[in-house]
């Protein structure tokens, strides 16, 4: 079984754009959910499509399953998603110890960053660079299938230290 080990934070401000690669558009939306699970569907640059299954109620440590789908049906798939469909590019930028994911979001939620750590163990401790803010690991307001299925009164403060 696939384990995703992961912490979530804001981010304070642009300097980690001049250690990123090149940013991956990615639209995202879920097909299915319970207290537990969810299925979301990916589209990676218009050019490859991923289904992604993910059970557990905890933030930090969950099981992932993640598969290559085609693009068509990928496609057809996010065209049935509940809620909305979330839109970001997200930003791979080598830390110190650890590479860090940057997602960095399209409207309705334009001007939220947030950058993950994927870990091996949950005692990891990548060290963290100075951009990094407000973590937000446990914040499930923060998590895209909440952005993706909420409605404008419970959105996420999108300040850099979550105020």
């Amino acid at each position: 079984m696939a384990k995703e080990i992961e912490r979530k934070f804001l981010v304070k401000h642009e300097s980690w754009r001049a250690e990123a690669g090149p940013g991956a558009t990615m639209r995202q939306g879920y097909l299915a959910a319970m207290d537990d699970r969810t299925v979301r569907i990916r589209l990676i640059d218009g050019e490859s499509a991923r289904l992604t299954i993910k059970i557990g109620t905890g933030m930090l440590t969950r099981d992932e399953f993640e598969y290559e789908v085609p693009l068509g049906d990928g496609e057809e798939l996010i065209a049935s998603a509940i809620g909305t469909v979330i839109a970001k590019t997200r930003y791979r930028v080598q830390g110190e110890t650890h590479v860090w994911e940057v997602d960095v979001f399209e409207e309705p939620y334009a001007g939220l960053i947030v950058a993950e750590v994927e870990m091996r163990t949950e005692n990891d401790d990548p060290v963290l660079p100075d951009w990094i803010g407000q973590e937000v690991t446990d914040d499930r307001r923060y998590s895209n299938f909440a952005l993706a299925t909420r409605d404008d009164k419970q959105r996420p403060d999108i300040s850099p230290d979550g105020r």
